[in-house]
């Protein structure tokens, strides 16, 4: 059901590219904006310069998303790329609105609901998730003001290529009707998740939380009547879209622990906005 989904989301994601956003030349940052930017200079094939741009960045992140996690993710940049191509090039699937306004609705409209379908698979499309990941280790900012600088980044550069400030305002639009899409097809209304994890690997497993992602824990005093034994247990509060990741990590170090997944309603704290 997993690679269901994110085969399902790589197809809706390369719809929502070939069909709205780069007829109407509206970036909505990422890497494959990168690679939008350069089509529209070059005439460079948008899915294989991403996959090609991809590379480096998972050789980097690697240790970061877990061996499986990272394969799943590899597959999916794959797949929605070659689609993208094939939709641009072989299908030819012609845009159903002229209207450049359109465009960027249904562009990020479809293009969050692919994403939140690739990572409701447990896989990441790569990018700038990746970007934010691998600069937060080298400096005091937040893995998301690295990806909200980065694709900032990208927009203005569409915007300057382009020579149009409307289709940089419409990328900035399209980047967050796309954000809201994937956080409602990933958690519906809820905005926050907390880990309980219960494993005789629990150092192992703080560590590299830790290390991997610099979200705190806290270890809370547990015990088993049946064994008759204190069991320490993993408390994380962590974003939606790191559920995955985390998942994966935990699973990665102890197959056998005990993983228990909550929504939170509000985190008042580092890291986490207030609840409006």
């Amino acid at each position: 059901m997993k690679y269901f989904s994110i085969f399902l989301g790589c197809i809706i994601g390369a719809l929502s590219y070939s069909v709205f956003l780069i007829p109407h030349q509206i970036v909505p940052g990422g890497v494959t904006g990168i690679a939008m930017v350069l089509f529209f200079l070059f005439k460079t094939p948008v899915g294989i310069i991403t996959i090609a741009l991809n590379i480096p960045l998972f050789m980097i992140a690697i240790k970061t998303l877990g061996f499986k996690y990272a394969i799943k993710s590899v597959i999916a940049i794959i797949i929605m790329n070659l689609l993208i191509d094939l939709f641009v090039y072989t299908v030819k699937i012609p845009s159903p609105t002229e209207n450049i306004i359109l465009g960027a609705l249904y562009g990020g409209l479809l293009l969050g609901l692919g994403l939140g379908l690739v990572f409701r698979g447990g896989a990441s499309t790569g990018g700038t998730d990746i970007i934010g990941q691998v600069m937060s280790k080298h400096s005091n900012l937040s893995v998301g003001m690295w990806i909200m600088i980065t694709d900032f980044v990208v927009i203005t550069m569409a915007g300057l290529t382009t020579l149009s400030v409307e289709k940089a305002l419409l990328g900035y639009l399209a980047l967050f009707l796309s954000s809201k899409v994937i956080d409602l097809v990933l958690e519906g209304m809820d905005y926050a998740r907390a880990l309980f994890i219960i494993s005789d690997k629990h150092e192992a497993i703080v560590d590299e939380i830790y290390e991997q992602t610099k979200r705190g824990v806290t270890i809370l005093d547990g015990f088993s009547p049946y064994t008759k034994e204190k069991r320490p247990v993993i408390m994380c509060v962590i974003t939606k879209k790191q559920t995955a990741l985390f998942k994966s990590l935990v699973q990665d170090i102890d197959p056998k622990a005990f993983v228990i997944v909550t929504d939170v309603f509000e985190v008042l704290g580092e890291g986490f906005r207030r609840r409006v």
